[in-house]
């Protein structure tokens, strides 16, 4: 339950209407977005809608200097140096269960401490990361010489993006077989059909279904056959998979290729259908959801296009997801460029994050911990400081090579969706985690499968069928569809709480912002539960943390005083926000 949020329905893309306009944060918008102040500057960049100054002084009195938020802060004070000592102190080598898990270390850089690096997704990222900086690089280099021969040659002004597409496409092609070897033919075979798919159908209504069961059957078939070896497709071919690229197993990162055929094919679909009703030329700067609603003509979903989409390297290993329409948008209208300033303060950002995870992973074996159930004899706060820093290492894990990705993309000129604008412990409402965490692909399944299904017309059918597809979509396996369905329930109460209790009603009560908080440790509970099964320690370690928690009298004490220091945090998180709003920024999550 949220005390600042009046609209709780899963619409994620921000709206642009009575008077509201979209902020952006490129070259244009560094002039127009809302002044940023004090802690505000944690508040990351993304496009919003502005309000007016009316709605911004109609705000509650800021609270930071009440009696009430200094009692709060006594207790920050206390309780979080010791959840940072206690999974350093598990660390220690001197801890009982440290034999368990000393041999998942690695020699570290810092202080002369091991190193956890034992999780392979982020050890995967961590140990390219110089090849991928390399490979950036070079790219970026090879697009300054490139732009600057096209603009010796032909001398009219350019105002659109358009040139940057036989580059993009070409690249993206050399890319592809760089990262992939031979199997970059499977790859384009996939992409071809899928085109296919497309331009065969466009105007049926089969169109849809089609290119949703052909992009569903080959993710399930690939996934079961680790991407088909050529050996396995015939003897003759087998001598091709000495070729295999910088990154064999080409199947992993097709997940995120399938979401750029669906959009294509769907973004083509609409385009068609609606021919005769064209959506009205958008005059002046467009907003996100302008870009990815409004069709282009039909010449414009060319396959050059398509290809140059699917397969534009910066974007192509893990997203941020953009919809055709968005990505060929800036092209067309390039008013989004993003400033030289912008793309250097997100590299600080990132290096700032990066330098973070190293510091956790030198100073916390959680993972270590968690991955040799090294945590016989532990204590229930001990049991869940590892898991809850094993949530932070998770959303780092992903956090980072999002933003890595998207930084490539920024210092090309392109603006990505960001993918994390709220830290894991900075969310209280179950809808506003899923806005706030992997943006673009809750973007995507809004404008995909949400609207397409009814929205808010059907809105937990809509939803369990979503979270079951995101599940399914990032593995096939129990643990997370489990979690897809448990997010589904943990739904279900703050849904029933915005109907009996909404703020358009109660909002001003000076009970309500209590009320929300004691519903939002409920929420925080449940959205722990959900990942640590769907991310972390599955259903048989969350069974066993539950009952050392709640089966002794020691247990109920700790999840008491659990409860009372989210009670605190989450009255942070409320009047972060409201100091958000104060300032003109205004978010749905």
């Amino acid at each position: 339950m949220s005390a600042n949020t009046d609209d709780l329905e899963l619409q994620m893309s921000p709206r642009t209407q009575n008077g509201q306009r979209y902020e952006h944060t490129g070259e244009a918008e560094m002039d127009t977005s809302p002044q940023r102040r004090g802690i505000l500057h944690l508040t990351v960049d993304t496009p919003l809608s502005e309000t007016t100054q009316k709605t911004v002084l109609n705000r509650q009195p800021p609270r930071w200097r009440t009696p009430e938020f200094y009692v709060y802060y006594l207790i920050f004070a206390i309780v979080i140096p010791a959840m940072v000592w206690k999974p350093i102190s598990l660390s220690r080598e001197t801890s009982a269960n440290y034999p368990l898990y000393r041999s998942r270390l690695s020699n570290g850089w810092l202080f002369g401490r091991n190193f956890d690096n034992s999780d392979p997704q982020f050890r995967t990222f961590r140990n390219n990361l110089p090849l991928l900086l390399l490979i950036a690089g070079t790219f970026l280099g090879l697009k300054v010489i490139y732009l600057r021969l096209y603009r010796t040659s032909y001398t009219p002004v350019i105002e659109t993006r358009l040139h940057h597409i036989p580059f993009s496409f070409i690249s993206s092609l050399l890319f592809l077989f760089g990262l992939h070897g031979v199997n970059f033919i499977k790859i384009i075979i996939i992409m071809s059909i899928s085109f296919g798919i497309a331009k065969s159908l466009k105007g049926s209504k089969l169109l849809p279904f089609i290119t949703w069961g052909f992009n569903m059957a080959v993710l399930f078939a690939i996934e079961r056959n680790s991407g088909y070896k050529f050996a396995n497709l015939s003897s003759f071919l087998a001598f091709l998979d000495k070729y295999q690229g910088a990154y064999a197993r080409w199947y992993i990162p097709f997940n995120f290729t399938m979401l750029r055929l669906v959009s294509f094919n769907m973004d083509y679909h609409w385009a068609y259908t609606m021919n005769n009703a064209r959506n009205p030329q958008v005059d002046g700067e467009m907003s996100l959801k302008q870009r990815t609603t409004t069709s282009h003509d039909l010449s414009v979903y060319s396959f050059t296009n398509f290809m140059t989409y699917v397969l534009y390297p910066p974007l192509f290993l893990a997203g941020p997801i953009m919809t055709y329409n968005d990505f060929m948008w800036q092209h067309y209208r390039p008013s989004l460029v993003p400033s030289r300033k912008y793309v250097g303060r997100y590299l600080i950002r990132f290096i700032c994050c990066l330098l973070t995870m190293e510091l956790i992973l030198h100073f916390m074996y959680v993972v270590a911990i968690k991955d040799s159930a090294a945590w016989q004899g532990d204590t229930p706060f001990e049991l869940s400081m590892i898991g809850f820093w094993n949530l932070i290492i998770v959303w780092l894990k992903l956090l980072l090579p999002w933003r890595f990705f998207r930084l490539w993309a920024l210092a090309d000129g392109l603006y990505p969706p960001e993918n994390m604008i709220r830290c894991m412990a900075n969310n209280y409402s179950t809808l506003g985690f899923w806005r706030a965490w992997h943006r673009s692909f809750n973007l995507w399944t809004v404008r995909y499968i949400y609207i397409p299904l009814g929205g808010t017309k059907n809105l937990l059918v809509s939803t369990a069928l979503i979270f079951t597809f995101v599940a399914l979509w990032h593995d096939l396996t129990f643990r997370l569809l489990a979690w897809g369905w448990l997010v589904s329930l943990f739904i279900i109460p703050e849904v029933a709480a915005k109907y009996a209790v909404p703020s358009s009603k109660y909002g001003n009560r000076p009970w309500y912002r209590h009320i929300c908080a004691v519903g939002a440790v409920g929420n925080v509970l449940m959205m722990l539960t959900a990942n640590l099964v769907g991310f972390v320690i599955g259903v048989d370690g969350m069974k066993y943390m539950i009952s050392q928690i709640s089966g002794s009298w020691e247990g109920l004490q700790f999840l008491f005083l659990a409860c009372a220091c989210l009670f605190v945090g989450i009255q942070i998180m409320f009047e972060y926000r409201e100091e958000e709003m104060r300032n003109g920024i205004f978010r749905r999550c």
